[in-house]
């Protein structure tokens, strides 16, 4: 059997990948401060008209993880020999842990459909699968909705995973058709992890160290993964452990906080972005995931600095107010 990404003392609290915000500073940031026990890589997009498969800057930073937090990169493609060919690219780079999304809404290619919209062809999803399992040493494992129009549709999926054996499903349980909308079903999380012997991992909607503490004792999940919640509060990974209090901090020190965690990231992403101006923008996309009503005039005066000095003018304000 293949090894699993994490330890099994404690149920893993797992980084979410979220395109265009969990690169690899960001990715640096969590691991040295808030200590996730296992991290994604943004999607990597298979390509199925290069003989390259996967392109050099996505290799590069795979190579580049050194960290002792295990990296688990996440494919997304079509093609069975096109997925194949990437997992051994992204292994020969030095990655033994791949992940395929089924789950993006947003996930149709020009050559043809990805993401989510692979469950409305079950029978090929058991090729892609498949063919992958044989490819990969590693542990393999899925990101999937729980249907594409049916939030049912995952017990028929269900016996497709255990017949090409992947290691564990991490389930988001809203169909594709919902995108973000509504809420995440865990009462149907619940069930899933209830009715498969793999292990199951609970994603979506888990904004509450309190909300994550239930599933992990009621639900019979092996663990979390958390992706607009830790981007929010990325303290909630370490709330979850019982290291620091849940989430009814005073609103100085949610600000004292988030200042702490903005700094570090604006540092790590002028070094790793081309000019200010991209670092910016790429912290400015983050801040849109920061909810809380009483800072969103705040958040929206960093949102419109243009330049570092401006921001970080705003940023010590932002601290003080």
């Amino acid at each position: 059997m293949s090894k699993l990404p994490w330890k099994s003392e404690r149920p893993p609290l797992l980084l979410a990948p979220m395109q265009g915000l969990t690169n690899a500073a960001l990715r640096a940031s969590f691991i040295e401060r808030y200590a996730p026990d296992v991290v994604f890589t943004e999607f990597v997009r298979v390509q199925t008209q290069s003989r390259k498969r996967v392109a050099k800057a996505d290799l590069t930073d795979i190579r580049a993880h050194s960290a002792e937090v295990p990296l688990v990169v996440q494919l997304i493609g079509n093609s069975a020999e096109a997925l194949s060919e990437a997992a051994w690219r992204v292994q020969e780079a030095g990655c033994e842990h791949l992940n395929l999304n089924l789950g993006c809404p947003y996930g149709r290619m020009t050559t043809g459909a990805t993401g989510g919209e692979l469950l409305r062809d079950p029978e090929r999803l058991v090729e892609l699968l498949s063919s992958l399992r044989q490819a990969i040493s590693g542990s393999f494992s899925v990101k999937c909705r729980a249907g594409y129009h049916d939030l049912q549709q995952i017990f028929q999926l269900l016996p497709l995973y255990e017949q090409c054996r992947i290691d564990y499903l991490i389930l988001h349980p809203r169909t594709v058709e919902q995108k973000y909308a509504g809420q995440a079903d865990h009462q149907l999380t619940a069930e899933v992890a209830s009715r498969t012997f793999l292990p199951v991992i609970a994603n979506g909607d888990i904004n509450t160290a309190a909300l994550g503490k239930r599933l992990l004792k009621e639900a019979g999940v092996a663990g979390l993964m958390l992706g607009r919640g830790a981007l929010a509060d990325p303290l909630l990974f370490r709330r979850l452990r019982g290291e620091m209090s849940d989430d009814g901090q005073d609103e100085g020190q949610r600000r004292a906080e988030l200042v702490d965690y903005i700094e570090d990231l604006l540092e790590r992403y002028l070094v790793r972005f081309c000019g200010e101006r991209q670092a910016l923008m790429k912290l400015k996309d983050l801040l849109n995931f920061i909810p809380d009503e009483s800072l969103q005039r705040d958040l929206g005066k960093l949102k419109r600095a243009n330049t570092v000095v401006r921001f970080r003018q705003l940023l010590e304000g932002f601290a003080r107010a």
